[in-house]
């Protein structure tokens, strides 16, 4: 979905925006905005991410660390490792909020307990500020590049959701309006459980088969045309895991931490399931093994230690062969 580069800045309800959290996502999320047309005013609390997209991108100014430099902003941006450091970006000693004019409106695209959200939410309306939640999950690691990710908005006001979707069509081709505020948060977590449910049995297949004399690559590429086909199969551990390279971009201690949101919204639904204790306790012993800002494809070295065995090693990239999605889309497509 392109930009709204044909709408001009003074057609615009939104003309500047503010963006909190210039990480691995955030930077090139935010790259888009810029793109087309709007102003935007940029932090991170590494003042040199800041400062290189105030120089690289039009339109762009560095807050500084001031929060004042955000009071002309419609809409405030975060993408940040979790909640409460969302709060306290808005709300804290040096939060942003008391600089705000009434009526903005602040969109969380980071990964949030649904909780956190509905409590933050109730805060700032006696600010005279809004909250939308508004994480993003991709089709392709590294999609918020292009603005191809997909984002899961909960807003309580539909007129809040028409008002801030021409922004997020500049992040995203697929938007998803899940209803009221958390409830984007709570499809994040839903989706990044069962991400993480597929990793850990796919690394115990990859372990226990290559024990029993499978072959680590050859195994992606028979479920990547087999029922047991699965994101990381397709795109992470093809790409990262398997290679050795451990570089898609999403950390291990960001996954393990969602799997805690995970069973807090098991817990609070009143369902009981040992699986989101299991898999973040699986992930967390990897988790041991390694740094801890490592990629969440290097989760393989503690299952590699577990089994006493070292994975053979991909040396290069194999690509999907294209009439393997147009085989899986035929098959999806079939007649009755």
């Amino acid at each position: 979905m392109p930009p709204p580069t044909a709408q001009s800045n003074n057609d615009r309800a939104v003309r500047t925006i503010g963006y909190i959290g210039l990480g691995n996502a955030g930077f090139s999320m935010a790259s888009n905005l810029p793109k087309a047309g709007y102003n935007l005013v940029v932090h991170d609390t590494d003042a040199a991410k800041a400062q290189r997209a105030a120089k690289e991108w039009n339109h762009t100014t560095a807050s500084e660390g001031k929060p004042g430099a955000f009071s002309d902003c419609e809409v405030i941006i975060t993408m940040l490792p979790q909640g409460k450091i969302v709060r306290d970006v808005l709300l804290g000693k040096n939060g942003i909020v008391p600089a705000l004019k009434p009526g903005t409106i602040i969109i969380d695209t980071s990964s949030s307990s649904p909780f956190d959200s509905i409590a933050l939410g109730k805060e700032l309306t006696s600010h005279g500020v809004e909250l939308v939640d508004s994480p993003i999950t991709q089709t392709y690691m590294h999609a918020t590049d292009a603005g191809e990710s997909t984002l899961m908005v909960g807003a309580d006001d539909v007129e809040t959701f028409e008002k801030v979707k021409p922004i997020l069509e500049c992040m995203a081709s697929y938007i998803f309006h899940m209803g009221k505020l958390g409830n984007g948060h709570a499809m994040k977590t839903l989706n990044n459980y069962i991400m993480a449910s597929s990793i850990c049995a796919l690394s115990d297949s990859l372990v226990t088969g290559q024990k029993y004399g499978l072959d680590p690559q050859q195994m992606i590429d028979v479920l990547n045309v087999g029922t047991g086909v699965n994101f990381p199969t397709m795109d992470t551990f093809r790409r990262d895991g398997v290679t050795g390279r451990y570089n898609s971009g999403f950390g291990l201690a960001l996954l393990v931490k969602d799997l805690g949101i995970s069973r807090e919204f098991m817990e609070y639904n009143g369902f009981e399931t040992e699986l989101p204790d299991l898999t973040r306790r699986y992930l967390s012993d990897a988790l041991a093994e390694v740094e801890p800002d490592a990629d969440h494809t290097k989760c393989l070295v503690g299952w590699e230690k577990r089994a006493g065995v070292k994975l053979k090693r991909t040396d290069e990239v194999r690509d999907v062969p294209r009439e393997d999605f147009e085989h899986r889309l035929k098959g999806l497509n079939r007649a009755s």
